[in-house]
């Protein structure tokens, strides 16, 4: 079982930055692979964002290549989304989510966090 909280959204200006944090609870949070979603009003939630357990592989979906970075830190049971260059388009809810095994570009995670709202203003 792995319990996911999110933090770190809030409101920014264009062009401006943030960086989200999602804290795991449970002991086996490095066998995990980890994913950042998002989700906007009157939209389907999307993969935004997804890492490997080890670190090793990573993936970005095409709208956030370039600005977006995932890592994650097993000895902290901690995964970041840096988010650099933000776009009034990245408004949204991100949410944290945790999956067994390597397939991380699924929309099929086991575990999901609460959310924390991210507002770019223009």
């Amino acid at each position: 079982q792995v319990q996911l909280v999110e933090s770190g959204g809030g409101l920014v200006q264009a062009g401006g930055s943030l960086r989200l944090s999602c804290a795991a609870t449970g002991r086996t949070f490095s066998s995990y692979g980890m994913g950042w979603f998002r989700q906007a009003p009157g939209k389907e939630r999307e993969l935004v964002a997804a890492i490997t357990w080890s670190g090793e592989r990573s993936y970005y979906g095409d709208s956030v290549k370039g600005r977006f970075t995932i890592s994650r830190d097993n000895a902290k049971n901690t995964v970041y989304l840096q988010m650099n260059s933000l776009k009034p388009e990245d408004t949204a809810v991100y949410y944290c989510a945790a999956k067994v095994g390597n397939l991380i570009i699924t929309m099929r995670y086991d575990y999901w966090g609460q959310g924390t709202q991210v507002t770019v203003s223009s």
